[in-house]
């Protein structure tokens, strides 16, 4: 069995129980975690000497449409309905399996690179048997931690929707890809839920889903759309569970909220992502104040990096201005401040571990969990004195910063490069998939790409 010892670090475990140990070590046996503390025996294991760095557990991504890695940037100009326009009406139903094999690859390594362990991959461009087959291979073939969020085809998402979800293929995918829940890449499913379907399609997703044992995530409360009160429409159905993660809850109302905590349910949240493209204000302290602890997730490439640095910062920086603009009305001062940088750790951490029902093998560095390991470099103007590791870490770093990444107990990232990569080859093969995606579509790549809002948006009825 191989045996790793990175030595004298700052170790963040997100552990209550364990804390922050300055000048500590962990202990890697094969793929998990064996030890943590200060002055640890080595023996025989490889020692990694991490003076001056902190060691954080793997960031945990809830929530990414990683099919989306080839429309890069592509939309950081979109609305909502844009949004809505140029991927699903133009672009989803042109991609092919290998499209979504090479998008779903390079999601998978910028994860990888940035410092997240696991990937959330909702996978919501699933047009045949094959397209779901390559999405997998790309997140098998990155090396990776991943959830894959089987969630219906391109044409299934058009709201309103009343075509059904292909069960077949979801049935076919279990049986064939992920027989046991044990692997590195193991299955949810991501339904569309009664924002974008009938009510009576939900239930029927829902129950399904429960009954071949798959986690259940959905979007509700993304601008207009989630004004439906869709907690409220599934509760009447008795739907609701603590086997969902709902993701946004921007528009939601505060009844469904309490229903969320009632039934034990997970969140996630893209502060970035939200507050670009008109989701509604950072939900954070709305769910505290229910007793939910929210995950963190990037969302779409489209229009927001997938930076977990930036994702917590946004959510500080949204959060407080929402305070601060408040108590100005009322001409008083803020003490103490909203969240705090431990508070927003644990969310892109363990709490992102919880919403993939993966908190038992990872989202902290407790012995006996899966060694899933970020070692950020504090050798840098932008970091020294380190006066706090963790506003250090949330504050102040960026993926440049990230020296190290391992899952399982391998390293995918050292030195800051990622491992096992050719980067000039991979990137030939990405602009080649790219090029031909966008010739077929009779989109520009130079930045002059324009689309009108999605029309539907505007018959919605609350």
């Amino acid at each position: 069995m191989a045996r790793t010892l990175i030595r004298n670090a700052t170790v963040i475990t997100v552990d209550p129980k364990l804390g922050d140990i300055t000048r500590g070590d962990i202990l890697i046996e094969g793929s998990k975690i064996a030890a943590v503390g200060q002055n640890l025996e080595a023996g025989s294991a490889e020692v990694i000497d991490a003076t001056n760095k902190i060691a954080i557990p793997g960031f945990v991504d809830t929530h990414r449409h990683t099919w989306e890695s080839l429309l890069r940037a592509a939309g950081p100009d979109w609305s909502l309905g844009q949004y809505f326009t140029g991927v699903r009406v133009v672009m989803g139903g042109l991609y092919t399996p290998e499209d979504n094999y090479v998008a779903n690859l390079l999601g998978a390594y910028e994860a990888l690179d940035g410092g997240m362990t696991t990937l959330y991959d909702w996978s919501h461009n699933n047009n045949s048997p094959e397209h779901a087959d390559g999405v997998i291979r790309g997140l098998q073939d990155s090396g990776i931690r991943a959830v894959f969020g089987y969630g219906n085809a391109n044409a299934e998402w058009f709201p309103p929707n009343e075509i059904p979800t292909d069960w077949a293929d979801i049935r076919r995918v279990r049986k064939e890809h992920f027989a046991s829940d044990d692997g590195l890449v193991t299955m949810a499913v991501a339904i569309r839920g009664p924002q974008f379907t009938t009510l009576d399609i939900t239930e029927k997703d829902i129950r399904t889903a429960r009954d071949i044992g798959a986690r259940i995530t959905i979007h509700v409360g993304d601008g207009l759309w989630g004004l439906s009160k869709p907690l409220v429409q599934m509760d009447g159905r008795g739907l609701l569970g603590s086997d969902m993660t709902y993701v946004h809850c921007n528009t939601i109302g505060d009844e469904e909220f309490a229903l969320i905590a009632a039934t034990g349910g997970t969140t996630s949240i893209s502060p970035e992502l939200e507050m670009q493209m008109g989701h509604g204000l950072p939900p954070a302290l709305r769910m505290l104040e229910v007793g939910i602890r929210p995950s963190i997730s990037t969302d779409v490439v489209t229009t927001v990096p997938a930076d977990m640095f930036g994702a917590m910062r946004a959510l500080l920086a949204g959060t407080r201005l929402m305070v601060h603009m408040k108590a100005l009305e009322e001409k008083r001062m803020v003490e103490p401040l909203p969240l705090s940088s431990r508070d927003v750790l644990e969310f892109a951490t363990l709490q992102g571990a919880r919403a993939c029902g993966l908190d038992h093998k990872t989202g902290t560095l407790t012995p006996g969990k899966e060694a899933d390991i970020v070692l950020i470099d504090t050798n840098a103007m932008s970091l020294i004195p380190v006066n706090s590791p963790v506003s250090a870490v949330v504050e102040f770093s960026h993926i440049g910063n990230i020296d190290s990444v391992f899952v399982a107990g391998e390293a995918r990232k050292r030195n800051g490069k990622l491992l096992g990569v050719d980067f000039p080859a991979f990137r030939r093969k990405v602009d080649a998939t790219r090029d031909a995606l966008f010739e077929r579509a009779g989109a520009p790549t130079d930045g002059s790409w324009v689309v009108k809002p999605y029309q539907e948006e505007k018959n919605l009825q609350f």
